[in-house]
C-alpha cells in the first residue's frame, strides 16, 4: 500500500492534541461569539441597539470581562475576525483578556454559506482561497483553534449525495490547512432543524452526514486527535407534530455519534441549533447521562443558548453590564454542569425557556 505524505511533525501533533484536550476539559465548553456583523445587527435589533462597531465592541467586552470564575466552565471563545483585533475600553486586547483568564481564543475562518449549483437549493461554504495565509496570521495573533460551518437540510430530496460529499470535502480541506498552521479545526457539518422530519429521520441523516465527513477527513489524512466535532444534537424538525423527550433525543444522538465518530476524536462540542437556553442544557445533560460507551468528551459550543439572556439583561446600557455578566455566568455554569450530567432546570426563568429558532439560520 502506498504511503501518504506526512504534513505534521510529532511536535505539531502534540501541540494540537494538547489544545483540543484543553478545550474539552471536564465541565468546560465553548462560548461561540463569532457572529458576523450582519448577525449582530439582528441580535441588537431585538434589544433596540444600533449595530455599530463600538456597540459590538462594548458587547464583546461585557462577555470577555466577566468574573474570572467564568473560566471554570468556558474553556474557549470563538471570535469573529473584527473581534480578534478589538480591545477593551482601557486598551487591553480582547485576546489578552481571554488568555489572562486561561481561556483559549479561537477564530471563525469561513466566509459564509453560498448556493451549491446543480442541487435542490442546497449550499456549501466558501473561504478556502487564502486560508493558509490567514490561519498563519491568526496563529501569530493568539488564536489556537478555528471553526468552519457547513449546513445541510433535511427534505424530500435532501441532503443529496452531492451536498454531503462537497461539504465533507470542504471541511476536510479546511481542517488540513488549519492543522498545518497550528490551529485545532472544529469541524461543523450542521444538519439544520428546519422541517417536519421525525427524530428517526434526523438520526438517519445525521449518521449519513457524519459518515461522509469522517471518510473525507481520513482521505485528507487529518490528525483526528487534534480536531473537535461541532454537530447538531439529533432532534426532530421544528415543525414535526410528534414530541420527543430529552432522553429520546439523547439516545438518537449518542447512537448516531457512536456509529460514525472515531474514538480518536477527543471531544464533541454541540451547537444549540435554535433550542431555548433551557432545552439546550436539558438535552446536553441527557446526552451525558445516557448509558453506554461514549469515548469522547460531550460538551457545548453555544452562541444563542449562552447569550440570549445576556442580551436581554444588557439592553445596550452600561448600568446593566453586571446583571448581563451574571446571566452569562449562570448559563455557563448550567452548561458546564450539563456536560457532566449534573444539570437540573429547577429555578430557570421564563426567558431562558423561549425558543431561539430562526429558519435557515446563518452566521
Amino acid at each position: 500500500m502506498p504511503d501518504h505524505a506526512q504534513y505534521l511533525t510529532p511536535e505539531q501533533e502534540d501541540e494540537l492534541r494538547k489544545i483540543a484536550n484543553a478545550i474539552v476539559a471536564p465541565g468546560k465548553g465553548i462560548l461561540a461569539a463569532d457572529e458576523s456583523t450582519g448577525t449582530m445587527g439582528k441580535r441588537f435589533a431585538g434589544i433596540g441597539v444600533e449595530n455599530t462597531e463600538e456597540n459590538r465592541r462594548r458587547y464583546r467586552e461585557l462577555l470577555f470581562t466577566a468574573d474570572n470564575a467564568v473560566a471554570e466552565n468556558i474553556s474557549g471563545v470563538i471570535l469573529f475576525e473584527e473581534t480578534l483585533y478589538q480591545k477593551t475600553k482601557d486598551g487591553t486586547p480582547f485576546v489578552k483578556v481571554l488568555q489572562s483568564k486561561g481561556i483559549i481564543p479561537g477564530i471563525k475562518v469561513d466566509k459564509g454559506v453560498v448556493p451549491l449549483a446543480g442541487s435542490f437549493s442546497e449550499s456549501t461554504t466558501q473561504g478556502l482561497d487564502g486560508l493558509s495565509e490567514r490561519c498563519a496570521q491568526y496563529k501569530k495573533d493568539g488564536a489556537q483553534f478555528a471553526k468552519w460551518r457547513c449546513v445541510l437540510k433535511i427534505g424530500k430530496d435532501t441532503p443529496s449525495y452531492q451536498a454531503m460529499l462537497e461539504n465533507a470535502n470542504v471541511l476536510a480541506r479546511y481542517a488540513s490547512i488549519c492543522q498545518q498552521n497550528g490551529l485545532v479545526p472544529i469541524v461543523e457539518p450542521e444538519v439544520l432543524p428546519d422541517g417536519s422530519h421525525s427524530l428517526e429521520e434526523a438520526q438517519y441523516v445525521t449518521e449519513q452526514v457524519l459518515a461522509f465527513q469522517y471518510k473525507a477527513l481520513m482521505d485528507h489524512h487529518i490528525f483526528l486527535e487534534g480536531t473537535l466535532l461541532k454537530p447538531n444534537m439529533v432532534t426532530a424538525g421544528q415543525s414535526c407534530t410528534a414530541k420527543y423527550t430529552a432522553e429520546q433525543n439523547a439516545k438518537a444522538t449518542v447512537l448516531a455519534l457512536s456509529r460514525t465518530v472515531p474514538a480518536a476524536v477527543p471531544g464533541i462540542t454541540f451547537l444549540s441549533g435554535g433550542q431555548s437556553e433551557v432545552d439546550a442544557s436539558i438535552n446536553l445533560n441527557a446526552i451525558n447521562s445516557y448509558p453506554g460507551r461514549k469515548p469522547w468528551a460531550l460538551s457545548f459550543s453555544f452562541g444563542r443558548a449562552l447569550q440570549a439572556s445576556v442580551l436581554k439583561a444588557w439592553q445596550g446600557k452600561d448600568e446593566n453590564v453586571a446583571a448581563a455578566q451574571k446571566e452569562l455566568m449562570r448559563r455557563a455554569k448550567a452548561n458546564g454542569d450539563a456536560s457532566l450530567g449534573k444539570y437540573t432546570p429547577a429555578g430557570e426563568g421564563a426567558a431562558a425557556a423561549e425558543s431561539l429558532f430562526i429558519a435557515n439560520h446563518s452566521y
